[in-house]
């Protein structure tokens, strides 16, 4: 298995003067800390990197929306409830790295494959305004049967708030009027912590 410098150095093509291509990539990841680091650098942290400019910023980003679609389609084949890692995998990929807290939710059918992947609320640093009545509608409209819901801490810690808890139980007594089930409520920081596996739901 090639190490991320050797993946990055692929990446890359080519070195500079008296370095090359793996001895670059060397450098990149020690300067930015991990692979990680470097593909959610902004274009103004890349560009102040020697031989890095916007196309490789622009090729960067390129990467990361094709892992995203990747695991997009890959989810869109699973049964989520029977493969829970894809789901938590996607939605990781699509919240971890965000500056404002988002609130998100996976819309299953009755065979629990995914009928839509949905952003219903963005806020500030710490917060965002989630209305269950909203939510209902949103289930409603695209004739879901269950739910996965998800929302990232931008401070890397995925311990849920009690505020957290009490979001999720209005949602779930909510959604159960409409015979609609809450599977489960990831909260995705450095880790991701899932109310189904404390006991939460």
């Amino acid at each position: 298995m090639l190490s991320d410098a050797e993946l990055l150095a692929i990446f890359l093509r080519t070195g500079v003067r008296g370095k090359s291509a793996v001895d670059v990539a060397r450098e990149l990841l020690k300067h930015f800390g991990s692979l990680r680091a470097l593909l959610k650098a902004d274009l103004k942290s890349l560009r102040a990197v020697k031989g890095l400019g916007i196309a490789k910023y622009t090729q960067l980003q390129a990467v990361l929306e094709m892992a995203r679609r990747h695991l997009s389609e890959e989810l869109q084949q699973r049964d989520v409830v029977r493969d829970p890692d894809a789901a938590r995998r996607y939605l990781a990929m699509k919240l971890r790295d965000r500056d404002r807290e988002v609130f998100a939710a996976l819309f299953l059918d009755s065979q629990h494959r995914v009928l839509a992947y949905e952003e219903l609320a963005q806020g500030t640093i710490d917060g965002a305004a989630v209305y269950p009545r909203e939510v209902v509608k949103r289930a409603l409209a695209l004739g879901a049967a269950a739910v996965i819901f998800a929302h990232n801490h931008p401070s890397g810690v995925a311990e849920p708030s009690s505020a957290d808890r009490v979001l999720t139980e209005k949602l779930k007594s909510a959604l159960a009027l409409m015979d609609i089930r809450v599977l489960d409520h990831l909260v995705v920081g450095e880790t991701t912590v899932a109310f189904s596996e404390q006991g939460w739901l």
